[in-house]
């Protein structure tokens, strides 16, 4: 299964993906903004983890971003649970040689039509820590609309940030 996104295409993790994840995501411009469940520095263990994680699902919602065949970032979404289960947080990262190019774009665009191919998807909102303004741009550019600044809601090595709420509907 692959997802074609112009610039980019979005595919599953695969098991030999390991060591070049290890190498782009071990990146601290990568990590920087990331939740605190994306490890730094990011080992061939922790992609070893990732990738058998995401294999153990249903039906794929974490992708391999590629440009050119080459891996350059992942993304994916993660399904709310209980009353909020027709919700999704969706997100993405990309290694800095791939930055302002409209890859982060195009995959973003590309996930969310993927994401809202499923029936019960109603909502895809995205957390995104106020001072990272080139994934808010993406957002926008991809139709998310800032709903909400939760103030001095994220605090991450020393840094206290507020998280902006972008969020699409179906």
């Amino acid at each position: 299964m692959t997802i074609d996104c112009g610039l980019c295409v979005l595919r599953p993790w695969r098991t030999s993906d390991d060591a070049r994840l290890a190498q782009i995501a071990s990146d601290l411009g990568v990590s920087r903004y990331m939740t605190a469940r994306f490890p730094y520095p990011y080992t061939v263990d922790d992609a070893r983890w990732w990738i058998a994680h995401c294999g153990e699902a249903a039906e794929p919602t974490n992708f391999a971003i590629l440009v050119e065949g080459e891996i350059a970032g992942g993304c994916g979404y993660e399904f709310g649970e209980y009353e909020r289960s027709q919700s999704a947080e969706i997100g993405y990262w990309l290694s800095p040689p791939y930055w302002g190019k409209g890859v982060a774009t195009a995959a973003f665009s590309g996930l969310t039509a993927h994401a809202f191919k499923t029936p019960r998807l109603r909502r895809l909102q995205a957390t995104i820590y106020s001072p990272n303004a080139a994934s808010a741009r993406v957002a926008e550019k991809c139709g998310y609309v800032r709903e909400a600044v939760l103030r001095e809601a994220i605090v991450k090595n020393g840094e206290v940030y507020d998280a902006l709420i972008y969020a699409k509907l179906r």
